[in-house]
C-alpha cells in the first residue's frame, strides 16, 4: 500500500531506501534552509532537555560531552602516533 504522506514531508527515519535519493533532492540547501534546519534542531533540543518540566543538569552536560568526543575524533591520528 502506498504511503499517504507526501515524500517531502516525511522524516528521515520514515523514508525507504529506494526513496532516499529523491528525498535528499527535495531538501532545501539554500543558506536560509540550512539555518532553518539548525534552528529547528536547536529548538527541539532546547524544548526536550533544557526547557523540560523536570529538567536536570544532563541537558546542559550533553553539549560539552559531545564537544570532547568530537575533539578526540578529530585529533585521533595525532594521539595514535604519540604512543
Amino acid at each position: 500500500m502506498a504511503s499517504l504522506v507526501p515524500l517531502k514531508e516525511k522524516k528521515l527515519m520514515e523514508v525507504k531506501l529506494g526513496e532516499l535519493p529523491s528525498w535528499i533532492l527535495m531538501r532545501n540547501f539554500t543558506p536560509s534552509g540550512i539555518a532553518g534546519a539548525f534552528w529547528q534542531g536547536y529548538d527541539r533540543y532546547y524544548n526536550k532537555y533544557i526547557n523540560a518540566r523536570k529538567g536536570s543538569i544532563s541537558g546542559i552536560t550533553m553539549v560539552p560531552a559531545a564537544y570532547v568526543v568530537f575533539s578526540y575524533c578529530i585529533s585521533y591520528k595525532e594521539l595514535k602516533h604519540e604512543r
